[in-house]
């Protein structure tokens, strides 16, 4: 007979290793019922039982019998079955993925309620309001979430029995009033469903864990998972737990807690509270919650015994973590706890606390953060915010909850579709709402920041906001807003309409109107040189980066240079830590005036004309590399020979057409502006990005390459005889077979000879190439055996496999292409790592295969991309470089990388790179 596989386990079958198989939520639960803490019996039904409904579209063979079979055990060990009329055993159903996706899947309470077992429910907790309160909450939650009744339509059920009562908060509602909110559901349910609301427990259970199952491919899920990058193969796991109850009256509630501040990184008690609850009321922020730190003054002894929870939970998973609790009649159970979801400066904050605690290493304060969060700590900040701002710093309209830090402009809207609307034509919107719902996930995801008047630091807005570094500011409750008008008000009777534009700090909690300046981040400064570590002002998030950073520079082996085109940028990417220039673009030094030098050389029609083009060139070209090259010294320095699209340097073809037609028109035509016009036509190009460009041009142009190789070699042999020591590296671009690469290394081998003899100084710079194009990839074992070095152009190398024109179809159908889930991630954001990495590394050990010295580097956008410097590290590449606002990034995940896989080299990676 064959195995059947096990899709159900109790929580004392289980672990927080097991995540992958019990969900996140499901392992710790196990994991905190294992240490001896307060958790609800219950059980995990696993993320395979869910991949195989999702698969077959109903529930695997033996699930249900393994689920009674679990059941029973929950039974007699809590004394009570499920539904029981005279004293009814009640379950909630929740889901728990791998990976944390807060509000994003279903959940629902009081599974197990019925017509017949509410009266027992009464009976049992003395209580009959708090009976029929939580069967209203079960058919609402399953009415929505099973059956698909807009949540909408009980809310306005519900607030209509608040109007008719007079009342403010579902809280003043009696038993009566409950009762016959029950019954309204009831008939809204029968009505907008198409059936009665299920009376069998069980098949309530099997609806809701079905329900849960189908939730992992919801729309909000879904495009979570697509913002987070988290598979989308994975499945939910479904828990099933004995409900304790919250709303039970004031000596009951529900709290969520932080061991830490997960805004901030803080040490402290963070954290809300709110009485007679349910947990759903904490996260959604439909009431208002009081500080954790009220639960001292409300049930101390409850309180006291959290605290030594947490104290036992940080300790035991060497990190914050972020619980979910309920206290029934002073009674403290413990729903739920994970490693919380923090913001980028509480990463950096925590990962060096706990070093100093001795809880984890350098190496796995390292592996905590991420090179995304280092890049939200170099965003800029208001200036409002900042030290010694202007005393003329508006006064802020609203204040709250700085929920997740950071400064944000932009127009309010008040729902989440104009935010996706506003923001796909290019406007900065703030989402802004009363409180924010898992529905609004889209128009969070296109806001640059979130705003809401209800709520704390745990509620849905703040969670999801921290978790994507979106800024956001929670319980503004000054403000009154108003979504169906779409405007709020704000203090002294200020209204801020939909479109007006709002700045909303994270950081302090405030809102101005109006755009508020920023100023550079304190991290930024660091970076330049301006702050230091042990600065005022900043408790410890200097010192955390300067920390890490430095751990990251000290085991990583990739090195990271910069990609740079003036003496002014080679020096800024040299204090943010550049080992070299991995890129300079020397088509970017002939820009403006200097766009003439290269118009008149490439429409030269004589030696005569051409020389002197060439003759006006070098002395700029060797001036802009003598100003590299001092910045840079003792460093390498890759220079790009000329690769421009030929329309970038050539009159516009419409334009000049114009031009000569209306001059001839009136009698004024000149024949050097007919000659030009005759070269423009002869050149026209179609396609210009796969025309005549790189090595084409360089051979097609007689001189051209001889001329800037003339000029990198004396500008590299003046600074020799300066006492210098430049380190000049000669790249031909947009190769595609050895023969080009030959001609023209053949012709810089001649140059540099004739200018060392010049000068009396050796000049043997390496002179490689740039792998950009398929073909180059495919033959780079033999393309390898006339270059010393390969620098992968990912840029190019993605458009031309994918057969993309990047700025063509950014702006036409990405969009479309993400929404559809073609991609994950833009591949020109990511690295693309099935096609473009594979040629990738393909190239490279070719290469080495025919050249074991040949240096490796990478020199587009990609290399300052986190998950793209991991595949390079992996590949065995030897730099990585990008622009030197991204170096930061890059030296930190070239660290992470040397220690995720184990193999951290403590060489240290900041040892120049002169190769």
């Amino acid at each position: 007979m064959p195995n059947t596989p096990k899709f159900v386990y109790a929580f004392s079958e289980g672990n927080k290793d097991l995540k992958d198989l019990l969900g996140g939520k499901g392992a710790n639960l196990a994991e905190m019922a294992n240490l001896g803490l307060p958790v609800p019996p219950g059980f995990t039904i696993t993320t395979e039982a869910c991949r195989a409904y999702l698969a077959e579209g109903a529930e695997p063979a033996g699930l249900h019998d393994e689920v009674q079979r679990h059941l029973s055990a929950l039974e007699e060990g809590m004394g009570r079955r499920l539904g029981d009329p005279d004293d009814p055993l009640l379950v909630s159903v929740r889901s728990g993925a791998a990976f944390s996706m807060p509000g994003m899947m279903d959940t629902v309470l009081n599974i197990g309620l019925t017509d017949a077992s509410v009266a027992g429910l009464a009976a049992q907790a003395d209580d009959e309001r708090f009976a029929w309160d939580s069967y209203r909450r079960l058919i609402q939650m399953f009415g929505k979430t099973v059956l698909g009744v807009d949540g909408d339509l009980f809310e306005e059920r519900l607030d209509a029995a608040k109007r008719a009562k007079g009342a403010s908060s579902d809280l003043d509602l009696d038993a009566a009033d409950l009762r016959a909110l029950v019954d309204a559901y009831k008939a809204l349910v029968a009505k907008e469903a198409g059936r009665d609301f299920p009376q069998d427990p069980r098949a309530q259970l099997d609806l809701a864990v079905r329900a849960v199952f189908a939730s992992w491919n919801g729309d909000r899920a879904r495009l979570y998972r697509r913002q987070e990058r988290i598979p989308d193969n994975l499945g939910t796991a479904v828990n099933i737990v004995a409900m304790v109850f919250g709303n039970l009256g004031a000596d009951s509630g529900t709290g969520v807690a932080f061991t830490r501040d997960p805004a901030t990184g803080k040490q402290g008690v963070y954290g809300d509270y709110l009485a007679n609850a349910q947990g759903e009321d904490v996260v959604a922020g439909i009431r208002n919650t009081v500080p954790l730190a009220e639960l001292e003054r409300l049930d101390k002894p409850s309180y006291d015994r959290l605290l030594e929870i947490m104290e036992i939970l940080e300790g035991h998973y060497r990190d914050l973590c972020d619980i979910e609790f309920t206290i029934e009649r002073g009674a403290l159970w413990m729903l739920q706890t994970r490693v919380g979801k923090r913001t980028a400066e509480a990463a950096f904050r925590i990962a060096a606390q706990l070093v100093d605690q001795g809880l984890i290493d350098d190496d796995e304060a390292l592996r905590r953060v991420s090179g995304a969060q280092l890049a939200q700590l170099m965003f800029p900040r208001f200036a409002a915010a900042s030290d010694g701002a202007d005393a003329d710093a508006p006064e802020p309209v609203a204040e709250g909850i700085a929920a997740s830090p950071g400064a944000a402009v932009g127009r309010a809207v008040f729902d989440q579709a104009t935010a996706v609307a506003w923001a796909a034509r290019g406007d900065r919107v703030i989402l802004v709402r009363r409180e924010t719902n898992p529905d609004d996930l889209a128009g969070m995801v296109a806001a640059e920041g979130i705003l809401t008047s209800r709520g704390g630091k745990t509620s849905h807005a703040a969670v999801v906001a921290r978790g994507m570094g979106k800024t956001c500011v929670c319980g503004a409750e000054a403000l009154a807003v108003d979504p169906r008008g779409k405007r709020f008000t704000a203090r002294d009777g200020v209204v801020v309409e939909e479109g007006d534009v709002i700045s909303v700090d994270g950081t302090n909690g405030k809102v101005y109107l109006g755009e508020v300046p920023v100023v550079p981040s304190p991290v930024v400064d660091y970076f330049e040189g301006r702050a230091t570590p042990d600065g005022e002002g900043q408790d410890g998030l200097l010192t955390a980066v300067d920390r890490i950073v430095g751990h990251a520079d000290r085991v990583r082996r990739l090195r990271v240079r910069a990609n740079a085109d003036t003496g002014e940028d080679a020096a800024r990417a040299r204090r943010f830590g550049a080992q070299g220039i991995g890129l300079l673009r020397t088509e970017h030094m002939f820009l403006g005036e200097r766009r003439k030098h290269v118009e008149r050389l490439v429409l030269a029609d004589t030696d005569d004309s051409r020389a002197a083009a060439l003759e006006a060139l070098l002395p700029l070209q060797r001036q802009d590399f003598a100003e590299v090259l001092a910045a840079m010294d003792g460093l390498p320095v890759t220079i790009r020979l000329l690769d421009p699209p030929l329309h970038e340097f050539l009159p516009d073809l419409t334009e000049l057409s114009v031009k000569v037609a209306l001059a001839d028109e009136r009698g004024t035509g000149s024949d050097e502006d007919r000659a030009l016009l005759d070269a423009v036509r002869r050149l026209h190009e179609q396609n210009p990005m796969l025309g005549l460009r790189g090595v084409r041009l360089g051979l097609v142009v007689p001189g051209l390459f001889a001329m800037q190789v003339r000029a990198i070699a004396e500008a590299a042999a003046d600074r020799l005889r300066a006492g210098g020591a430049p380190h000049p590296e000669i790249m031909v671009p947009l190769v595609g077979g050895v023969q080009e690469l030959e001609i023209v290394r053949d012709e810089a081998l001649r140059v540099l000879a004739e200018v060392g003899a010049e000068h009396g100084v050796p000049l043997d710079l390496p002179i490689g190439t740039m792998i950009e194009l398929p073909r180059a990839a495919l033959t780079a074992g033999q393309i390898a055996g006339s270059a010393e070095f390969f620098s992968f152009g990912t840029n190019d190398l993605t458009q031309t496999t994918w057969g993309f024109s990047r700025d063509d179809v950014e702006a036409s159908f990405f969009a479309a292409y993400l929404d559809a889930g073609v991609f994950g991630v833009s591949p020109f954001e990511s690295l693309d790592r099935d096609g473009v990495g594979r040629l990738v590394a393909l190239a490279a050990a070719e290469g080495r295969a025919t050249r074991p010295g040949l240096g490796l580097g990478v020199c587009g956008e990609h290399g300052g991309d986190p998950d793209s410097v991991r595949f390079f590290h992996d590949t065995g590449l030897d730099y990585v470089s990008c622009s030197p606002f991204r170096l930061p990034v890059a030296r930190l995940e070239a660290g992470r990388a040397a220690v995720l896989d184990g193999r951290a080299h403590g060489t240290g990676g900041g040892t120049a790179d002169t190769r």
